[in-house]
């Protein structure tokens, strides 16, 4: 009980509100993106239908195997499947993906640009370039995040990560690196030497777009990230 209300009480957007989405069951989410639900089926029964048909799945299902979910429409099934993409590209993504090129992780680092602080963040790879993780390691003022090797290099060490590659944001729009970038880059690229953990790009987001490190001065990182077109590009 809290304030007086039974927690069982709360509809899922207040126990969202009051609790955070993690206390959430799966199938509270699914109802809260369906947002109502038929004539035959209330949305708590019909979520718990979607919920139980995506727990036997292993892959994102297509339009047409969502809908022969009973009761879900094609409007429902377009929002369950827009969802499930969406967390696919940001944020829970079970995917491999294989990095290449900077722009091979555009779509996982794009939120930054909107952060009014800097966020520095560690993109965790194995041994064939898959990513592993993306961890937000610190955030800073508005103008700089203080990192310390320790901390850049923690998660790549639990994650047992063979390379990483570095990010970050500018909150001002430009992404020309800074002299504080190149000696944080330079002391980070010499840690991940020693650690067997190299350092293979360090990316800049900004509201303009980004700028590959490596680009600019392969030399030096260990094994960086080439792609044939050099410079920035929109995020």
């Amino acid at each position: 009980m809290e304030n007086g209300i039974i927690e069982t009480e709360f509809l899922p957007r207040e126990k969202l509100q009051r609790k955070g989405a993690t206390a959430l069951s799966n199938e509270e989410l699914i109802a809260l993106i369906l947002g109502s639900g038929t004539r035959d089926n209330s949305v708590f029964e019909l979520s718990r239908h979607v919920s139980d048909y995506l727990s036997s799945v292993t892959t994102i299902p297509t339009l047409e195997s969502l809908r022969h979910i009973r009761g879900l429409g094609k409007v429902k099934a377009t929002q369950i499947l827009a969802c499930l993409e969406l967390s696919s590209r940001y944020i829970l993504s079970s995917r491999a993906v294989s990095v290449i090129a900077p722009e091979d992780l555009l779509s996982r680092l794009a939120g930054l640009k909107f952060e009014p602080q800097e966020h520095f963040v560690v993109v965790t790879l194995n041994s064939a370039n898959y990513v592993i993780n993306v961890h937000d390691v610190t955030s800073g003022l508005v103008n700089q995040t203080p990192i310390a090797p320790r901390e850049a290099f923690a998660k790549a060490i639990e994650d047992r990560a063979v390379s990483v590659i570095l990010a970050h944001n500018h909150p001002s729009g430009s992404t020309e690196p800074s002299e504080q970038d190149f000696a944080i880059t330079r002391v980070l690229c010499a840690a991940g030497k020693v650690l067997q953990i190299p350092v293979i790009d360090h990316i800049i987001v900004g509201k303009g777009g980004y700028t590959s490190m490596c680009r600019l001065d392969h030399e030096m990182f260990e094994g960086g990230v080439r792609h044939l077109d050099i410079g920035m590009q929109a995020v």
